[in-house]
């Protein structure tokens, strides 16, 4: 029987797992927490083997939480329920210690199989995920490797956008990504650039030449 620990800043959601996972043989709910400085607290009086771990959460995130797991529970395996899609996000918590990540759109079936497949010991990947990560490397299979002045084919594509003056949102609903996504691109090109703000970026990428105006 596998100990699942749901941790979701939204009761609603918590709720509708244990109804969801109710009737699965193969595991039991043993408790649920708002963030991951609750759960953190609870895990010492409650035996687990899986923690179903949202991302973005007030207090203890989910990038935190696994990390202080991985120091303090490191016999606990971490599956990170959420719908954030950006691979930098997904590869920063797996590095972290996490053993899998799966979309909140998934169906109850591939969510029991995660669960599953963690507490076995296995990495995990949802399949929508897979699917979308492959799909970026055949729209554009020569742009591997490309860089303009260490920029990735996607950072270039906002910073473009970004001298238009379009807005994160905009940003984000024309590339059909989320805004935080484009948050974090946007925040990566300053880094990269060495900009203070967007508009020492814009002037600097139209005196470089890494994107033209007609």
């Amino acid at each position: 029987m596998i100990r699942l620990f749901l941790v979701d800043d939204h009761a609603v959601l918590r709720e509708g797992l244990r109804m969801l996972l109710a009737d699965e043989p193969s595991l039991v709910v043993v408790g649920d927490a708002d963030d991951g400085q609750q759960l953190l607290d609870q895990l010492p009086s409650i035996p687990t083997d899986v923690v179903l771990l949202d991302l973005h959460m007030p207090v203890l995130d989910g990038l935190a939480t696994t990390q202080r797991l991985r120091e303090e529970f490191p016999e606990v395996r971490v599956l990170i329920l959420s719908m954030e899609d950006h691979e930098l996000s997904i590869g920063q918590v797996l590095e972290a210690g996490a053993a899998g990540y799966i979309l909140k759109n998934a169906e109850k079936g591939e969510i029991i199989l995660a669960i599953q497949s963690v507490a076995a010991g296995k990495r995990f990947l949802c399949s929508e995920l897979g699917l979308l990560m492959l799909g970026k490397v055949l729209e554009a299979p020569t742009e591997i490797g490309k860089t303009t002045n260490g920029l990735s084919q996607r950072e270039r594509e906002v910073l473009h956008l970004v001298t238009d003056g379009l807005t994160n949102q905009e940003i984000a609903d024309k590339l059909f990504t989320s805004k935080r996504t484009i948050e974090t691109h946007r925040q990566n090109i300053l880094e990269k650039s060495g900009a203070k703000n967007t508009a020492s970026l814009v002037k600097l990428a139209l005196e470089q030449g890494w994107v033209t105006k007609t």
